[in-house]
């Protein structure tokens, strides 16, 4: 049979740890390190040390993989043990330079949350304000095609710190100047993470009022290593009306105000709030359903930051790679200037 990590994932899931009864990849027991060459397979242990239990465990490892994997594997004597001091967790650190870092999220993907992230950090610009905006949706970066920098390759300055991209007077970093646009990331969560706070602790951002972040869809363990290696300021949800995508903006809700997390919620901003034909400027089609987000705001307490309309214009200025915030005659481009001149953006960065 071919072998492969989930196979044995799956196999060590049911093995538990005699000191919890948790089951140890749940508990981070087992390290990001599976090698399989063949039939032979290697990994490693994280324990604490002097464990009492690592003898039996890696015997109930072995036997595992032999029984709900195949008896054919050669797992004898390949499975070590890296030893974990009892350390703290890291305190997530302010970045030097920023003087607000926001966090821009979503509980499902195609939403806009790209697009608000944008244009919103365009509307700060244009409101007077420094502005850095991290593409950290690392398995879709869709902000460099937004601003017309595909082919941007970051360099190092004299202290090796990456000079994010600047356009449009933004400072831009994604994950999508470093890969090949036409393939798919497949990465691990571990991998991601580390790849994001490269971004973020490795870069020259500089003096900043603003530092937005665009995190992927959903809630990952991308999200709490973004909260834990910087710390922010609060966070912006994005959502379009529709019930099924406000399901989903709750859990996003929730994760950012968990005890543990403690992000505050800046508030929300409903896309997509109606369809306007630019023929009929004055009419107004509600498509997915009216007044969501604004409803779920004022249920939750939470400030409702603005309604973006649905315009052909918006579609093609993201394509062109020209977010439609930089115009000054447009609505899309006024609904997201009254976002940036909210009191809360100014009360953020007062000294």
């Amino acid at each position: 049979m071919t072998l492969y990590p989930q196979l044995i994932i799956d196999a060590l899931k049911r093995v538990r740890y005699p000191g919890t009864g948790e089951d140890i990849v749940s508990a981070n027991m087992v390290a990001d390190n599976i090698r399989i060459d063949g039939n032979s397979v290697w990994f490693s242990l994280q324990l604490k040390p002097q464990d009492p239990f690592a003898k039996s465990l890696i015997k109930a490892c072995e036997q595992a993989i032999l029984t709900f994997v195949s008896e054919d594997v050669d797992i004898k004597g390949h499975i070590d043990v890296i030893v974990n001091s009892p350390v703290q967790e890291p305190k997530a650190m302010p970045l030097e330079g920023v003087k607000c870092k926001i966090a821009v999220s979503s509980g499902k993907g195609g939403v806009g949350k790209s697009t608000v992230s944008a244009n919103l950090a365009i509307a700060l610009s244009k409101a007077g304000y420094k502005v850095g905006l991290l593409d950290a949706d690392i398995y879709g970066p869709s902000i460099p095609k937004m601003f017309n920098i595909e082919d941007a390759r970051p360099v190092a300055d004299e202290n090796g710190k990456i000079m994010p991209i600047e356009k449009y007077g933004i400072k831009i970093l994604s994950i999508g100047f470093f890969v090949n646009p036409e393939s798919a990331i497949v990465w691990r969560g571990a991998m991601a993470s580390n790849a994001i706070k490269q971004l973020i602790n490795d870069a020259a951002w500089g003096d900043l009022d603003f530092f937005l972040i665009d995190l992927p869809p959903g809630t990952s363990d991308i999200h709490l290593s973004i909260i834990g290696t910087i710390k922010l300021d609060g966070a912006v949800v994005v959502s379009t009306p529709q019930q099924v995508a406000l399901a989903d903006a709750i859990k996003g809700i929730d994760m950012f105000q968990n005890d543990k997390v403690n992000v505050p919620i800046l508030g929300l901003i409903e896309n997509m709030s109606w369809f306007t034909p630019k023929e009929l400027p004055e009419n107004k089609y509600y498509i997915f359903g009216k007044d969501g987000v604004k409803n779920l705001a004022e249920k939750r307490g939470l400030k409702l930051l603005g309604q973006i309309p649905l315009v052909q214009g918006i579609c093609d200025s993201g394509d062109a790679g020209t977010p439609i915030a930089l115009k000054d005659d447009d609505i899309i481009a006024q609904a997201f200037e009254n976002v940036a001149k909210n009191s809360i953006f100014a009360e953020l960065i007062k000294e």
